[in-house]
């Protein structure tokens, strides 16, 4: 049977003497156009200390990307992904190495940089392509799988069990399953038994040497479901959903299938902590640099506000923020000043919260006679949102993340609800750019469970490009 480590010894062999050709291409493009020598301001041992750091920081980059984990390169479209996320994160950061690093002169530094990354990443792609044609040959010859677990030994887990092995092409092994609700040993089908209860996991996954984990379960509730995924997430393997639960992320977000049974892709992701910090740097640029930007649209709408309804431009509000802390929330005032709480609006939203459907077509529940004729306009395209960037310049909130709620709405949420509030809550998130109006509140919970789970700078900017037009055609605001 074919041995998958040498083939992560090939991509990582290959990967650094791609970096190094690079470099001498980049110099040989530069000097050939620009008559200089892309590195004339250094040393020659400075020269090579650049080589080692760029080296260094690429494979950082590659492997933070998961580009030599067996369930990244065995899934094409997982590692074309992979692949096209090394390029953002490499451009970005080689942008912000020119920056830092001195040199003689800056204009031929960054087209430098820039050529070096696209050598990089273009040799990178067909490199790799060319290695996942020749690994997709032996899958295809059933020289090379990976071991599966499937938890749930009921009718959904048969299904995708039955299809896997008559339909495999993908090389996959199923190993055995995990049921609490059945016997050890107890045959699902074919020759694949139960291999033992949920809490066994672990132990299971150690001593069969399993590479992935598919949950496929029947009748199962958001708490059950929940508590399952921790304990899978504990093992550094992959771990993909198919349940209704989770059917909005499939609607809504594009995921993997496995012949044609739409997975959602939940396993831990690296450098959690690395993840956090560049997010809040992120933040910081980002909200200054917008506050600058759109201040002329912040004075405009502040005079309009003014100008057409009584009250204070600002509206403040009690919102709930990471591990379930208050903060003060601020937006544009869209609404005639109210003497009190809504209290009218507190029910419907009560009443929404505990509805399995969609309240009509709309998760904002509003008051809609106390809006004024600019709330109307800004509401709709969501500019009544931008005085957020002050909560995200205070670290109260992030540009992308879970939506804050309010205090009452924290008190009633489930014990699996409360999980969006895991991490700073955003100014835009995944339900609003795919979901916004046409989604429950069920399930713009579990959007929001789903990026908290797969969170990344690269996700963030996906969801921020695609908050744009949302906001320019105003699809689904109120």
């Amino acid at each position: 049977m074919l041995k998958i480590p040498k083939y992560k010894t090939l991509f990582f062999v290959s990967d650094i003497l791609i970096l190094f050709v690079s470099f001498i291409i980049t110099d040989i493009i530069i000097k050939q156009y620009h008559k200089k020598d892309v590195i004339e301001f250094l040393e020659p041992l400075n020269v090579v200390l650049l080589l080692i750091s760029i080296a260094i920081l690429y494979l950082f980059i590659f492997q933070y990307n998961g580009l030599y984990k067996i369930n990244i390169i065995l899934v094409r479209a997982a590692h074309l992904t992979a692949v096209f996320k090394s390029i953002f994160y490499g451009f970005i950061t080689i942008i912000v190495i020119s920056f830092l690093i001195k040199v003689t002169s800056i204009l031929d530094s960054r087209l430098a940089f820039f050529i070096f990354t696209v050598t990089v990443l273009l040799l990178l792609y067909l490199v790799r392509i060319e290695v996942l044609s020749r690994l997709y040959t032996k899958l295809k010859n059933k020289q090379l799988k990976r071991n599966v677990l499937i938890v749930g030994g009921g009718k959904a887990g048969k299904l995708i069990a039955t299809k896997l092995l008559f339909e495999n092409s993908i090389g996959i092994n199923i190993i055995g399953f995990v049921d609490d609700h059945k016997e050890l040993g107890e045959e699902i089908i074919g020759s694949k038994r139960v291999l033992g209860k949920i809490e066994e996991i672990p132990d299971i996954v150690e001593s069969n040497r399993i590479d992935e984990i598919l949950i496929v379960m029947d009748n199962v509730s958001y708490d059950r479901m929940l508590e399952i995924l921790d304990i899978c997430k504990q093992m550094e393997v992959t771990v993909r959903v198919t349940s209704e639960l989770f059917d909005i992320v499939a609607q809504k977000v594009q995921t993997e299938k496995y012949v044609d049974i739409p997975l959602v892709d939940v396993s831990s992701r690296i450098n959690y902590r690395f993840n956090i910090v560049l997010k809040r740097m992120f933040d910081i640029i980002a909200s200054v640099m917008g506050l600058i930007a759109l201040s002329p649209i912040f004075l405009t709408i502040a005079m309009f506000i003014k100008v057409t309804s009584f009250g204070p431009i600002f509206f403040y509000q009690t919102r709930i923020g990471k591990d379930g802390k208050p903060f003060k929330f601020y937006k544009f005032r869209s609404m005639y000043v109210n003497g009190g709480e809504d209290e009218e609006r507190k029910k419907m939203m009560l009443e929404f919260m505990k509805e399995s459907q969609t309240r009509d077509n709309s998760t904002k529940v509003i008051n809609a006679k106390r809006v004024t004729k600019v709330g109307r306009i800004i509401r709709k395209t969501s500019l009544d949102e931008l005085p957020q960037l002050f909560n995200v310049l205070k670290g109260d909130m992030s540009l992308v993340g879970p939506r804050p709620c309010l205090p009452y709405e924290y008190e009633n949420y489930a014990n699996w609800q409360k999980r969006r509030v895991g991490v700073l809550p955003g100014c835009t998130g995944v339900w609003q750019v795919t979901g916004r109006s046409s989604v429950s509140f069920k399930d713009s919970i579990v959007l929001d469970l789903y990026y908290i789970n797969n969170m990344s700078p690269w996700l963030d900017l996906q969801i921020l490009i695609k908050t744009i037009p949302v906001m320019f055609f105003a699809r689904g605001g109120k």
